[in-house]
């Protein structure tokens, strides 16, 4: 049976292998680590397992069971009769389960000779094994061979260690079994059972000794601690009969103190005071080392007291030891004479039990060796169980990065096949309609459908490559313009293709969650590692968390000197009294962001969020009241936050982020800032800068309106949440750098156009090809550096000076044509036509 499971194992493991393709000797069994990360090992996808290491291919060796049948096989083995095993239910294995798991301790594979680890086996709680050294284990193995070549009548020698239940004993204290260990190797490497109780008794006196020799030098230190004690009480009395006598001297001479005493018996009384002084100071100080070493002497006495219990407890334990050893070598004398005896007399009634004791003991023999294979197979299954899990988690990753990889390659195919269709159905030659342009015109219009919820049942045979919406709640195809569809799809499959292969990667995801974790006791803080994720993008699932954070930073300030419910207040107020503002803004509540399900009509969730943050600005601020462009920030920051977080953001932007007069009616820091970027592009990047002004094109026409509503409506609804997850925490100085890196992204496509009007209108639309976020950014805060917010603001104050001065002789022309135009003579010769029917 056993030669069966195992080749029905190796079977297994070997269709397993075929799996993997995977190409080495067929016995060894696999141990797969953590494939390679490198750039061979992602472009390869087709990964092969590396060669199990030393250590599992001696693990399985060594639990190799069986490598050829023993007996028959097959038929033979069925037309065989049954062997008449006896029972062995009833059978106990106590005796032998020391051993056993001493022997299971060297089949364990990465066991080194670490002394300082503990094996996993315990007779008892109160008990502790040791695990052998590596000499140990060599020296039994030795003696294994030596045991296979006793002769057949010392077979019985080779029995058990320890038959013995050390739990019995009611010693709470770990005993270390290194010595027991010791003495199991002599008794069990001995050929005479005589030899047993000698060497068992060897050991145990030489720990009788060693106790003995530490209660003896205990009780050495204990007499000197006492004649210490006897002679500091010496001392004691004899410092007591000199302070005696000093008082009586002092009594004395103080009675002859009025009779006039000379200047010597003085001086002489003064030291003797300063005597008595001292002596008391020592006798104080005798005294407390009395206490000391009495406190020492009782500690002494417990410690003594402790060790004769525990000699009194491991005498007890050898005693019982020999009493077994000595019933064991009894047993066996009776197994070795009954062997050995002749078996002339057959019926004596002395040979039966003997006989039968014989059988009894092979049976054992047999089930042990039995038991000892199949704990060999087991230890082998699980250990290929548990290569095989791992092959199959490892098949597994492999399977879902091939998917990924496969999904965005059709997205790529399809993105590719939707641009060829449309080259395809533009005209050529003629105007006629061949059967191929229906072909065309029906493969766009099964291309351009994007996937509904009205028909679940497809998602099982076709993959979710667009679906109508992204998470942000925009429109990823338009209705209306057929060439846009088809623009607008190809962007949203390049789209899914740079998810799906930035996915493969690890995420920043991992990285976010750790920083939070790190931040559970504790507020979040301002710090290199917190910009450097915000750069990078903050995820989804945490992006309402960390806007919330950032405006709260920056409006600290603010809310620190309103009242609580200032926005309900402001909010209040506007509805109950009109607002100049107030027409404005319901003209432009539906132009805001169209083309997004959360303000697409009237009664969408999102329009009257966006008319409460805006009509309540309109009454905190009334320099400004509302300016278009403020409806666009607002509806941004209305997807990730509350109506009160959305006013203090818009707040922010308008009264922290951005200079003075940026959204008022004269636009004031909106054409600084403009005039700031262009001496920034003149040097960031000089040879775009020439080639625009070569032909002329003024692409502050462009700009203008990225820095007014922060890029909303001109990229990419991906990449315009990363842009504003930098903005939201660094400030405006953001804008700058992603307006310069998109120009530097599609920089050598632009110099490539040579005429103005071709510019221009690539101008108009370059920036929603741009979908990579990841290079985008690495051009932002990488290859622009470096970018000091000091040159921003020296140059803001140098364009401003001259921006107003522009300004101011504009309104004095301005003024001087109205008083012209107001004097002059010609002004009542000038009539309509209506008056001059009349």
């Amino acid at each position: 049976m056993t030669y069966w499971l195992q080749e029905l194992q190796q079977k297994r493991w070997e269709y397993c292998n075929s799996l993997d393709m995977v190409k080495w000797d067929s016995r060894t069994s696999p141990t797969p680590g953590d494939f390679s990360k490198g750039l061979v090992a992602r472009d390869n996808t087709d990964l092969i397992n590396p060669h199990p290491n030393a250590s599992a291919e001696k693990a399985r060796n060594v639990l190799a069971v069986e490598t050829a049948p023993g007996e028959l096989v097959g038929e033979q083995a069925a037309n065989q009769p049954a062997p008449g095993h006896p029972n062995p239910i009833n059978f106990s294995l106590k005796q032998w389960g020391t051993e056993l798991k001493n022997s299971m301790s060297s089949f364990r594979p990465g066991r080194g000779h670490n002394d300082s680890r503990r094996s996993v086996f315990y007779t008892n709680e109160e008990w502790e094994l040791l695990e052998p050294s590596p000499k140990d284990l060599e020296e039994s193995m030795v003696q294994e061979e030596r045991k296979k070549q006793i002769p057949e009548g010392n077979k019985g020698v080779t029995g058990s260690g320890f038959p013995f239940d050390f739990g019995r004993i009611p010693y709470k204290g770990k005993r270390p079994l290194k010595d027991m260990i010791g003495s199991y190797k002599n008794r069990h490497s001995s050929g005479d059972p005589s030899a047993e109780g000698p060497s068992g008794s060897g050991s145990t006196s030489k720990l009788t000794s060693e106790m003995q020799l530490q209660v003896q030098n205990q009780q050495e230190e204990l007499e000197r601690l006492r004649k210490d004690l006897s002679s500091q009480k010496e001392l004691v009395r004899l410092l007591q009969q000199t302070v005696r006598s000093s008082q009586y001297d002092k009594y004395f001479t103080s009675s002859r103190l009025c009779e006039g005493v000379p200047q010597d018996t003085l001086g002489l009384l003064h030291q003797k005071d300063d005597q008595i002084l001292g002596l008391t100071s020592q006798l104080e100080r005798f005294n407390q080392e009395k206490e000391s070493l009495q406190q020492e002497v009782r500690t002494l006495k417990n410690k003594v007291g402790e060790l004769s219990e525990q000699l009194g407890m491991l005498m007890e334990t050898i005693q019982a030891k020999d009493e077994v050893i000595m019933k064991l070598s009894r047993q066996l004398s009776e197994c070795e004479g009954s062997a050995s005896s002749p078996t002339s007399v057959p019926s004596s009634p002395v040979a039966l039990p003997t006989a039968r004791d014989q059988l009894e003991l092979d049976r054992l023999k047999d089930n042990l060796q039995g038991y000892k294979t199949q704990n060999k197979f087991l230890n082998k299954e699980i250990l290929e169980l548990s290569a095989l899990r791992r092959n199959a988690e490892r098949r597994e990753r492999d399977l879902m990065a091939k998917y990924s990889s496969l999904e965005a390659k059709l997205c790529q195919i399809e993105s590719k096949y939707l641009i060829l269709l449309q080259e395809m159905k533009m005209p050529v030659c003629s105007e006629e309609q061949g059967p191929s342009r229906d072909v065309i015109a029906q493969l766009l219009e099964d291309a351009l459908q994007v996937e509904s919820p009205e028909h679940p049942e497809q998602a099982f045979v076709k993959p979710h490559l667009v679906s109508e919406y992204d998470i942000y709640g925009f429109r990823t195809v338009p209705e209306d313009d057929e060439e846009e569809k088809l623009v607008a799809k190809v962007r949203a499959l390049d789209l899914k293709t740079l998810y799906l292969t930035e996915n493969q990667e690890v995420s920043t995801g991992v990285k976010w969650e750790n920083y939070f974790a790190s931040t559970v006791n504790r507020e979040m803080m301002c710090s290199p590692e917190l910009k450097n994720l915000i750069r990078a993008g903050i995820p989804h699932e945490h992006r309402s968390k960390v806007w919330k954070w950032c405006v709260d930073l920056h409006t600290r300030k603010f809310k620190d000197s309103t009242k609580p419910g200032y926005f309900q207040t402001l909010l209040q107020k506007a509805l109950e009294k009109q607002n100049p503002a107030s027409k404005q803004i319901e003209l432009d509540l539906l132009r805001t962001l169209p083309n997004n399900k959360h303000y697409s009509c009237p009664t969408s969730e999102g329009i009257q969020k966006l008319r409460n943050v805006l009509l309540a600005f309109s009454w905190r601020n009334p320099d400004i009241g509302y300016c278009q462009g403020l409806n666009r920030l607002v509806a941004v920051a209305l997807l990730y936050l509350e109506q009160e977080d959305a006013f203090w953001c818009l707040v922010t932007i308008v009264e922290v982020f951005m200079p003075r007069d940026y959204y008022t009616k004269t636009l004031l820091g909106s054409q600084v800032d403009q005039r700031v970027f262009r001496d920034l592009m003149s040097e960031k990047l000089p040879r775009l800068h020439a080639h625009f002004e070569q032909y002329k094109v003024d692409y502050t026409l462009i700009t203008f309106n990225w820095f007014l509503v922060v890029f909303v409506d001109s990229v990419v609804s991906d990449i315009l949440f990363k842009i504003w997850d930098s903005f939201l925490y660094e400030g405006p100085k953001v804008i700058f750098r992603f307006a310069l890196a998109l120009f530097k992204y599609k920089e050598e496509e632009i110099l490539k156009l040579q005429d103005s009007m071709s510019i221009f209108k690539y101008l108009r639309y370059f920036t929603r090809t741009i979908l990579d976020a990841r290079k985008l950014i690495g051009i932002s805060f990488g290859d622009l550096n470096p970018f000091p917010l000091r040159q921003i603001r020296n140059r803001r104050t140098y364009h401003l000076e001259k921006v107003r001065l522009e300004l101011t002789e504009l309104e004095a022309i301005r003024e001087d044509f109205l008083r012209d135009r107001d004097t002059s003579p010609d002004k009542g010769e000038l009539v309509s036509d209506e008056e001059e029917d009349s």
